[in-house]
């Protein structure tokens, strides 16, 4: 499955309906692939904060996180990549407990 096959034409990633086993690599994996300078919007029926946070410990500087719509059952967050990663960001993903 490659990054266009996982984000619409209207740039959202819908991950409600993914089993939460995938679907924190299933982001990092995206986010990986995306071109400097591109983005997506991450649908969510929660707070993709630990992602976040994730994000912030491994990459530093490297994207911006914009919500766009905060809850209660609905969550949307933008997320630019800024920087190119170096050959070794190879992600560690965190599971969905506890969301």
């Amino acid at each position: 499955m490659t990054t266009e096959n996982r984000i619409g034409a209207d740039k959202v990633m819908d991950i409600r309906a993914i089993p939460c086993s995938i679907k924190h690599g299933l982001i990092l994996r995206t986010w990986l692939e995306l071109p400097v300078g591109d983005h997506f919007i991450l649908h969510n029926d929660h707070d993709p904060m630990r992602m976040q946070n994730q994000f912030a410990a491994q990459w530093p500087g490297t994207f911006t996180w914009e919500h766009l719509v905060q809850g209660p059952d609905e969550f949307r967050v933008k997320i630019t990549k800024l920087k190119q990663l170096g050959e070794s960001a190879v992600p560690v993903t965190t599971s969905c407990e506890g969301h």
